[in-house]
Order: C-alpha cells, then sequence, then structure tokens
C-alpha cells in the first residue's frame, strides 16, 4: 500500500493549529461523570496521573489498577476538572479546519497515512485501523473533531514522529469513544459521553469523558501525556563560542602607601558599552 501524505497549503499560508488548554483537567489521566470501572485481575493495569468521577463518584476495581496518582473519586478537584474539561472540549472545536476526513470507522485505514499538523474534522465518525503517524516538531498541534464517535481497531496503532508529542495531540468526541483491544492510542480524548478501552489497549494521553463512564477491560496501560520543553536555539558560533573581552579600568585607592603595609581597595570600572563595576579589597 502507498504511503498517504496530507498537509495543508493555501496560497503559500500554512494554517497552524494551537494547543489546547486543559486548565486543572491537566493533573488527571481519567475523568468520568458517571464512574470509572477498571476490569481485569488485581494490580494487572497501570495508571499514572490522577482519577476522578463526577456527579457520580463511584469507582468499580480500583484494586485492579496500580495508581501513580490522586484518586480524587468525586472531590472539589474532580468537579473543577469537569468544569475546565467542557472548557477544553468546546475550544477544540473553534480552530477553522485544515482537512475534511471520511465519515466512517475507518477514516484512517491501513499502514499509509502520515498526517502534518493540523485540524481534521469528520461530521460524524471518526475511525483508525492499521497504524495512523502524526508527523511534527515537540511543539506541533493536532486536533480531529469527531462529530458524533470514535472508533479504533483491536491492534490499531499512533505512532509520533519527528518529534510530535501526545500532549499536543487532541480528539474532540461529540460522543463516545471506543479503543479496541490491544491498540495503541496516543492523545487527549475530550468526549461528549463515555470512553471504553479494550483488554490490553494503552493510552499516552488522557481519556476525559464529561457526561458518560470510562471503562477499561483490563492489562491496560494510561499515561498522562506531558510535554518537554524543547532545547533553548543554539548559541551563534556553536556551544563553545569564546566569550567577549572587557575593556576594564583599575584605579587602586590609595594610590600609593606612605610605607609599610596597608590596604588597598582596587576598583574595576567597565568601559565603553559594558556595565558593570566591581571592588576587591587586598592587604
Amino acid at each position: 500500500m502507498g504511503v498517504t501524505f496530507i498537509t495543508l497549503g493555501v496560497a503559500g499560508l500554512v494554517m497552524a493549529a494551537t494547543t489546547v488548554s486543559l486548565g486543572t483537567a491537566d493533573s488527571f489521566a481519567i475523568l468520568a461523570g458517571t464512574g470509572i470501572t477498571i476490569g481485569g485481575a488485581v494490580n494487572t493495569s497501570a495508571i499514572t496521573g490522577d482519577i476522578g468521577t463526577s456527579p457520580t463518584a463511584t469507582i468499580i476495581g480500583i484494586g485492579n489498577a496500580i495508581l501513580v496518582g490522586v484518586n480524587h473519586a468525586g472531590d472539589a478537584t474532580t468537579v473543577g476538572a469537569k468544569t475546565s474539561l467542557n472548557t477544553a472540549y468546546l475550544a477544540a472545536g473553534q480552530p477553522p479546519v485544515t482537512t475534511v476526513v471520511a465519515s466512517t470507522i475507518d477514516s484512517f485505514s491501513g499502514t499509509g497515512y502520515i498526517l502534518a499538523p493540523g485540524v481534521y474534522n469528520s461530521a460524524s465518525t471518526m475511525g483508525i485501523t492499521g497504524t495512523l503517524t502524526l508527523n511534527g516538531t515537540g511543539t506541533d498541534v493536532w486536533i480531529f473533531q469527531a462529530g458524533s464517535s470514535l472508533t479504533t481497531a483491536g491492534a490499531s496503532v499512533i505512532t509520533l514522529t519527528g518529534g510530535a508529542q501526545a500532549c499536543n495531540v487532541f480528539w474532540q468526541v461529540g460522543s463516545s469513544a471506543t479503543l479496541g483491544a490491544a491498540s495503541t492510542f496516543k492523545g487527549n480524548i475530550l468526549a461528549v459521553t463515555s470512553i471504553s478501552l479494550g483488554t490490553t489497549g494503552n493510552v499516552e494521553g488522557r481519556v476525559l469523558a464529561q457526561n458518560g463512564a470510562v471503562t477499561l477491560g483490563g492489562s491496560n496501560i494510561i499515561t498522562r501525556a506531558t510535554c518537554v520543553v524543547p532545547p533553548p536555539a543554539p548559541i551563534p558560533g556553536g556551544s563553545f563560542a569564546p566569550l567577549p573581552l572587557i575593556d576594564l579600568t583599575k584605579i587602586p585607592n590609595p594610590l600609593t602607601l606612605p610605607g609599610g603595609a596597608g590596604p588597598v581597595t582596587y576598583t574595576y570600572t567597565c568601559n565603553k558599552h559594558w556595565a558593570c563595576s566591581c571592588s576587591i579589597c587586598i592587604s
């Protein structure tokens, strides 16, 4: 199968998507509205990040997961995060669409899709089968807008190349998201209703459901995505560029000693455009 590259160019202007702020929902790996269910056996799933559900605070199977984070259940932190989630969901729908994709369960099928940063929109269903590759830098952003549902096939894979980061990938889902068994998913799911993850599936990102439940089939790995700050720009001349010479005037005080030893203070003053001064006292 050939490789499909999707990019956007309009009269030489590239429309870049900007990141979506998650507010206080940022610390969460899982948010739900009507409860969280974790299937499988004891300690067979791993969740890195906070979890919470409100208004229904029920969490079933919490012992089936190793949680590296805080179980907020239905506390005030969860309530605030749910408000932030709603704000983030609305924000994800604001950027102008750069690419319209097919409204099917295999919008991205096979192994040939390589997507540039941008805003991808489906009027209803959006689906992934095979391998979907997101190629860009560490600051590039992808926003996927599914009018109704998001579905990924079993063993489907999302890969990131070129420095792309899962923290900058957002999936705005108008109803529910269903991730297949043994699937590998990247990005933050912002769903209006519910989210379910099949057995042995893993997510680098977040599963955030506003009104419905979040269900894990068992033996799942969910890791809250955090952005790595890009390294600073290189110093002109290289990392080991020589330091500039500083023109100094050295003035002793007193200029001469009447006889024998005594304290002398040297004042160094920078000349020309340099702005600095210091004093060294020598006895």
